[in-house]
């Protein structure tokens, strides 16, 4: 009976080490994961690269974000294409172009290669799923904040790029929120064309208007324009009017702090991009039946259509929250 029991632990043991051991040996460096994306410079793509690197740290494989220094979609796609010859083990991608990239998208899937996109989506692509965030619902919220701060009455402008999805579903949520407030009037959007600069000299421009004409609202839809933004306010003493921002980059809570944008939008790049590898990495390791089935209208689907990542508004009651939260993340 002992020797029965000794060749039982024995046995038990021996299997328990060996899924111990297969379970270290699941990941690689070889195993190459993707983050492509426009304006790379950023800091809101800075925080996303970091949560990638934490997550490929984790696992012990090799992470790269990959993008142009610019708003350039066309060079967005080339990066895109050079990512797919280096086959990977996975991709995610921030759309700027979804007609540009979408059969780009299409050719990587076909290759067998997973995609999901994040931050902006190309939801007629053939990619996996979208990470990120509600950005309807962001637009709505950002929209609900002007509305209570003009008291539903006045002129309203925006700063965005008109054609990249995430920036287009925020201009549509904003839209929703004032269609209950005749008194809100949209007067332009603006296209910065991905050099916030420009958002400077306009926003100069709509403060030196008067009478009717006067902009009492300026809202920025992605995140570099908002300090830009900022600094015309400054600039022009202006401390009659509104500024709502996106993103939670030290500049911009700093600016929320100071009392010249009024509230920013909160988003988790950093979540985004550390989920998505890890994400990635599961499809990878598990892979699916086949990349191309469409996912989206399977009910037993074993991944999701969209993974929201979350957004809040941020202004004087909690920014201390985001700059303490930023000031821990620098520390580490």
């Amino acid at each position: 009976m002992r020797n029965w029991v000794s060749r039982l632990l024995v046995v038990s043991f021996t299997v328990t080490m060996a899924v111990m051991l297969s379970g270290c040996e699941r990941h690689s460096k070889s195993e190459g994961y993707y983050l492509v994306v426009v304006n790379s410079k950023l800091a809101y793509w800075k925080t996303a690269a970091a949560g990638l690197q934490k997550a490929a740290a984790q696992y012990g494989v090799t992470a790269e974000m990959r993008g142009t220094d610019t708003f350039d979609p066309q060079g967005e796609v080339k990066e895109f294409r050079d990512v797919i010859a280096r086959k990977p083990a996975g991709i995610l991608v921030s759309v700027a172009d979804s007609a540009l990239m979408g059969p780009e998208i299409d050719a990587a899937i076909a290759a067998g290669i997973p995609v999901i996109t994040m931050d902006s989506d190309a939801p007629n692509s053939r990619r996996l799923y979208f990470i990120g965030t509600n950005n309807l619902a962001a637009g709505r919220l950002g929209g609900q904040r002007v509305v209570q701060k003009l008291n539903g009455k006045g002129n309203v402008v925006f700063f965005s790029m008109p054609g990249q999805p995430n920036l287009d579903e925020r201009l549509k949520g904003y839209q929703e929120a004032f269609s209950s407030h005749p008194g809100i009037n949209v007067t332009e959007v603006f296209n910065i064309k991905g050099d916030s600069g420009t958002a400077l000299d306009k926003a100069s421009e709509y403060l030196g208007r008067t009478g009717a004409g006067k902009i009492n609202a300026f809202v920025c839809l992605e995140a570099s324009a908002g300090k830009d933004v900022a600094e015309a306010f400054k600039r022009a003493n202006a401390k009659d009017r509104e500024l709502v921002a996106m993103d939670v980059d030290e500049a911009t809570l700093a600016l929320v702090n100071e009392g010249v944008i009024d509230a920013t939008i909160a988003q988790k790049p950093y979540t985004m991009a550390f989920y998505g590898l890890k994400q990635l990495d599961d499809i990878h390791h598990y892979p699916l039946k086949s990349l191309s089935s469409s996912y989206a209208v399977d009910s037993f689907s074993p991944i999701p259509t969209f993974v929201d990542t979350g957004t809040s508004v941020v202004d004087k009651s909690n920014v201390d929250i985001y700059m303490k939260s930023v000031e821990d993340a620098q520390s580490k």
